[in-house]
């Protein structure tokens, strides 16, 4: 059991005091009739059970999951062609097992904020900061690969630039607030120079992982014309003229983990999130003033049945005055 009393203890005990003073001061009360001295037994309940409510008494009830509210998780999206490959489970596209992580890991770390990147050619803030899962449910479900017939190869560290930038504006703004990132991608690079390192200063990076989609065998890609249409054929491989395949890169991947200070997490159909999210170190950022508001709201407060006695009592009260009132008007009409 827990207290939180709605204003300081010796205040409210000298009130009490003072309520039972006034209550049974009277230099006759030892010669009140039985009546007289069971309502001064009655009044001395209900002060006590005021009192007692005003310690604001609770039991731990169901407590609101909120460790990880503050945090800012950024999630990093690749959305080249490869994200499409269908190689995710039984032949789906990886871009399926990307939503459905974020969609898991903003479930294990309820109240935080969310952002969305995403990159191909160019870096993209598709979602800034937001507590709002609708808006993150939203954008991850219109996540689409850019079309292939306008690609020119990217980088799989083209996102650096506006990660940094979103970092170091987070860290000036709120540097209380934990910053969790999520890569989640292919590691597939198909620019013609190798890609850049990441040039990010780690003590910007407070957890999170890189997350590896696809498979060594790889998958088939289909040919999205547009980001509004996506055509039923492969796209070709320009050299044989058979589907292109789209494999992995788990090397490149660890690599950028290694850059990031995150660690790698392979990625496959029914994986649970708890590898991806177990490393984030929430007794470090799980407090603040919404948290714990939080936690109060969660208490099983035993302070309302306390009321219910002083109503009751109260309502006893009133109906024998009203009947003491009633019977004396009876006994002066008799008496007229």
């Amino acid at each position: 059991m827990s207290l939180l009393p709605v204003g300081p203890w010796p205040v409210l005990l000298v009130l009490v005091v003072a309520a039972l003073a006034a209550v049974w001061w009277n230099p006759s009360s030892r010669s009140l009739p039985g009546e007289s001295r069971a309502t001064h037994w009655r009044l001395t309940a209900a002060v006590l059970l005021l009192g007692a409510a005003a310690l604001r008494p609770a039991v731990p009830g169901e407590q609101v999951d909120t460790s990880a509210a503050n945090l800012n998780v950024y999630f990093v999206v690749d959305t080249t062609s490869s994200i499409i490959a269908e190689d995710y489970g039984d032949g789906r596209p990886r871009i399926e097992g990307v939503s459905s992580d974020i969609s898991a890991i903003a479930a294990a770390l309820p109240g935080a904020r969310y952002s969305v990147v995403t990159f191909d050619q160019d870096a993209r803030v598709r979602l800034p900061l937001t507590t709002d899962t609708t808006a993150l449910d939203a954008a991850v479900q219109t996540l689409l690969p850019e079309s292939y017939e306008v690609s020119r190869g990217s980088s799989v560290t083209e996102a650096d630039a506006r990660l940094k930038t979103l970092l170091q504006q987070a860290d000036a703004r709120t540097p209380e607030r934990g910053r969790v990132v999520f890569y989640l991608g292919d590691g597939e690079q198909t620019a013609a120079d190798p890609p850049a390192p990441f040039d990010i200063d780690k003590r910007l990076i407070n957890g999170g992982a890189v997350l590896g989609y696809g498979t060594t065998e790889g998958g088939r890609m289909k040919a999205t014309r547009s980001r509004f249409d996506t055509s039923s054929d492969y796209i070709k491989d320009p050299a044989t003229g058979e589907d292109a395949r789209s494999v992995v890169s788990e090397d490149t991947l660890r690599t950028i983990g290694d850059q990031l200070g995150l660690r790698y997490v392979h990625r496959e159909a029914g994986d649970a999130i708890g590898p991806a999210v177990d490393g984030i170190d929430l007794e470090r950022f799980g407090t603040s003033e919404q948290i714990e508001k939080q936690k109060v709201m969660a208490r099983r407060e035993l302070y309302w049945p306390l009321l219910i006695g002083v109503a009751g009592i109260a309502a006893w009260e009133l109906g024998a005055g009203i009947t003491a009132l009633v019977q004396t008007r009876r006994r002066k009409e008799t008496s007229a």
